[in-house]
This record gives structure tokens, sequence and C-alpha cells, in this order.
């Protein structure tokens, strides 16, 4: 099974594949119906559609961030729902080169399935190579139950990272752009810095110019670089609120580099507490 990315061509040579399953995970943060409209007007023929806020969230509180891990039970009845088995090859894609589809791939793992994929350059590529779109609404597919399986991912917790300030293991890789790492510019969140020592590694800077993933020797060099000497199994990737968080994690998978983990709850739980420290600046 196919564990990272994917590309078009491959894809397109399964896509009439039962074992095969393609969701669309298109979403904007300033328009949340976004998504359910690019779908309808059109998406890789037999794609299913999943909603960053309504299937891959839970309820917010003004607490736990801005897009909260659902509970791993209603996660896996959702996809089971969608046929998955522990024989599905999922490929995910979005149109910002897997911005959001990176959300899914991590939680697919997060239940223990090994089979999920993101779309190298998701529609975009898809559709500069030719190949065709459908517009309406998703076909069913047949349910199956998941069970879920041990987590080939890890988590850390805002507690956990508070306690390592005092000089723990675990090295903070701030996926959020320059400016808002800085603390400038800040419009999503009410409190503009970063968790005091975490580094900065925007998630753009894992694609070249073409929207594609860079290759793997050249995503492990700048990784490499990034981290110094730090182990990468004491990487904790953060972001804004658990999501682009995802796309490093998932480049750090494509380098050769397994074994960081995600802070879920990331920059907007973290601000949300008072008591939590904050840094600006470089």
């Amino acid at each position: 099974m196919h564990s990272t990315i994917v590309s078009t061509a491959l894809l397109a040579r399964h896509l009439e594949d039962p074992r095969w399953l393609v969701i669309d995970v298109r979403h904007e943060l300033s328009d949340p119906a976004f998504g359910r409209r690019a779908f309808a007007a059109g998406h890789i023929p037999g794609a299913q559609f999943l909603h960053i806020d309504d299937d891959l969230s839970a309820p917010t509180t003004g607490r736990n961030g801005r897009h909260p891990l659902p509970g791993r039970e209603a996660f896996a009845a959702r996809m089971g729902e969608l046929g998955l088995t522990p024989q599905t090859q999922v490929v995910v894609y979005d149109a910002q080169g897997g911005m959001t589809a990176v959300r899914l791939w991590w939680m697919l793992r997060w239940i223990g399935h090994a089979g999920v994929a993101v779309l190298d350059g998701g529609l975009p590529a898809w559709l500069a190579a030719g190949l065709p779109v459908e517009a309406g609404a998703a076909k069913p597919r047949a349910a199956s139950p998941v069970l879920i399986q041990p987590s080939l991912v890890g988590a850390v917790s805002a507690a956990d990272l508070l306690a390592n300030l005092a000089g723990g293991p675990l090295q903070v890789v701030d996926a959020r752009s320059p400016d808002r790492f800085r603390g400038e510019n800040e419009t999503l969140d009410p409190v503009g810095g970063h968790i005091p020592g975490a580094l900065n590694r925007f998630f753009r800077d894992n694609l070249g110019p073409d929207g594609h993933f860079k290759p793997a020797d050249q995503l492990r060099a700048e990784f490499e670089t990034l981290l110094d000497d730090t182990p990468v199994e004491s990487v904790v990737a953060q972001c804004g609120s658990g999501i682009t968080a995802c796309h490093n994690l998932l480049a750090l998978e494509i380098a050769g580099l397994p074994g960081a983990r995600l802070y879920p709850g990331s920059w907007s739980e973290w601000c949300a507490d008072p008591a939590h420290p904050v840094a600006t600046g470089a």
C-alpha cells in the first residue's frame, strides 16, 4: 500500500478499482461552505467528500483550539460509512498543495490505517494532466465497520509542552507562515506569537514551484539543517489548529525521517490559556 504520496497517473490507473477510496477535503477557512460547493461543481470521479469542520473535527469550546480532534471511535464510524476496510487504499486530495488533505492522512494513521496517501499536486495537477472530473453528489459506497487498530502516529498535549519548557527534549516545529510565527499579521487567533523555543518551517516550503512535494533527498537535507542534531523522535509538529502541521509530518515521512509527533491543539489552543507563555520575533 502507498503511505505518503501518489501521482495523478497512478491514481488514474486505479479509478475503477473498488479497493481504492478517493476523498476530497477541499476547504477554505474564510468560507466553510466552499468545499461542498467545489465538490458538487466538479471532483475526481468516484470521490467522496469529508468536511474539515463537520467530519474531521470535534466541537470547539473556546479552549480546545479551532479544529480539535474528534473521538477515534466517531471518526472510525464516519470512515466506515465510506466503506473503509483494512485492504482499502485511500487517496486524499485538495486544491492547495495538500494543505488540508494532510489532516485526513494523519487521522487515518491515528486509527491505525496505513494505506493512505496524499495526491501529489492535488486537483490542480489532476486537471493539468487532462484527467476527467464529474459533477454532482458523491456516489454511495457500501458501508463497512472499522476496527480501530493501534495508532501509527504520536501526539502530545499542551501540558506536555508546558512541562518541556523547563528544559525537556521536545523540539516544536511551527508550520505557520513566518510573519504569524513572529507574531505579526495574526488574523485567525486572538494572540500573536509562538510557543517559546519553537522553530519555524512554513509548510509551503515543502513544495516546489509546481505545487508538488520536493524530492525526498531535498526535503531530508532541509529538515536536517533545520533540526541540527535534534532526533526526529523529539520533534513535535504544530501550526494554527493542527492541520498544516501534518504537512510537515508528511514531508518528514517522504524524507525518510519518521517518528515526529503532532500537537493537535496547536497555537489556537495554546494561546487560549493566558497561563501559557508566548514568544514573539524570529
